[in-house]
């Protein structure tokens, strides 16, 4: 199955696509620092090896070269314009690439897209435009006029779809918030995620399952024990250092009689169970030295172990004060390293980040974890397999 990637990041979302069985014909990056470390780690991650990467802006890429019918189109726009940090200009930003993002679909006119962006898009403030976007990605041949505003370009879209059926150049577009963890990644992280199939390839499908539920995790802890047993823990002493709230999850997954038919949420103990203890004198495996001078603040008192972590915060600054943290034993916390973060996030161990601590958490942190683009790749590519129209691009 072939694929673009646009908007790569160090390469999260790609790299999940790859292990779902997407063969990447593009990958663009713009960020010199995010195009070295794909560049870099092409030696180093074989599903990388064979990546063609371009430095440079999406509105600069020209699709006519690419000859080979697009499985999917894939990325994830910059979220800024919409991130609640951010200054909430959203269409006006200048950063707001959603426009190119719709550009690739209407020239390459794959079987599908997978676009993920921050749950911020899904704010009441940005309904209208989130309404456009559907629009202009279930008719994408509707293409905007030149220098039309995006909001006369909605009502046209609008007229047009109140009047046409969906046909081969138009998508069934659905729109989904998603937790991370409930798609197998060890961590807490609240995205929106953008999903397009053409019409003429299949309309009869839906958004990707959850593969993964707390209520199996409790269950797994409360109930049978065997989280606890996986680890070769006590499970009676471990089970009364489980939060209330898991506690109060099993009690009600309990009276269910069966276990949940998902997988247990991975935990950060899961994650990193067979990584030796970090020091600051030495690092015994790449980009894993501890990091000193973690501190806890109120509402940021670090992640538990198990549990799945909280989402793993970019800034341009380094950590912000009592983020990504590891809650210890002992009632203190530390820093996660740079290698933990990214097993977080999905990365394999061969997977190697540049020296120092902010460039490689900015990387990092804007990542789409690895996991939840292998488990919606993996499902997107179940919707094409089935259809008939597969064969033409296989």
């Amino acid at each position: 199955m072939r694929s673009v990637e646009l908007f790569a990041g160090c390469g999260g979302l790609a790299l999940g696509l790859a292990q779902a069985g997407f063969e990447h014909m593009l990958v663009v990056e713009l960020d010199d620092h995010a195009y070295a470390a794909l560049e870099a780690n092409k030696p180093l991650v074989p599903e990388m090896a064979k990546w063609p990467l371009i430095r440079g802006d999406v509105r600069d890429v020209d699709y006519t070269g690419i000859t080979s019918a697009i499985d999917l189109v894939a990325g994830g726009p910059p979220c800024q314009p919409f991130s609640i940090g951010g200054k909430h200009l959203g269409p006006q930003d200048e950063r707001n690439m959603w426009p190119e993002a719709i550009r690739a679909v209407r020239m390459l006119r794959p079987k599908a897209f997978l676009f993920e962006n921050v749950r911020g898009l899904l704010r009441p403030a940005w309904r209208p435009y989130l309404e456009y976007l559907m629009l202009a990605l279930s008719w994408p041949e509707l293409e905007a006029k030149s220098g039309e505003e995006w909001d006369s370009h909605a009502e046209r879209l609008r007229q047009h779809a109140g009047t046409t059926k969906l046909h081969s150049s138009s998508y069934k577009v659905v729109v989904r918030p998603i937790d991370t963890a409930d798609y197998g990644a060890p961590q807490k992280r609240h995205r929106a995620i953008i999903i397009g199939v053409r019409a003429d390839v299949a309309t009869d499908w839906s958004f990707p399952k959850a593969t993964h539920s707390v209520e199996s995790l409790a269950w797994a802890q409360m109930v049978n024990g065997s989280y606890w047993a996986k680890h070769n823990l006590d499970a009676a002493q471990c089970r009364s250092q489980v939060s209330d709230k898991m506690v109060g999850i099993a009690e009600r997954t309990e009276r269910m009689l069966c276990p949940p038919m998902e997988q247990p949420w991975v935990t950060v103990r899961d994650a990193l169970a067979d990584l030796p203890e970090p020091t600051v004198e030495s690092e015994p495996l790449t980009n894993h030295r501890l990091r000193l001078g973690a501190r806890a603040y109120r509402k940021h008192t670090g992640s538990v172990l198990d549990e799945p972590a909280k989402a793993i915060k970019a800034g341009d600054h380094g950590v912000p004060g009592g983020e990504n943290m590891l809650a210890l034993p002992n009632g203190g916390v530390r820093y996660f390293t740079i290698r933990e973060m990214a097993r977080l996030q999905g990365f394999p161990d061969s997977y190697i980040f540049a020296e120092g601590w902010k460039r490689p958490i900015k990387q990092i942190g804007n990542a789409v974890p690895v996991q939840v683009g292998k488990a919606l790749g993996e499902s997107v590519a179940g919707i094409l397999k089935k259809s008939k129209k597969y064969s033409a691009a296989a």
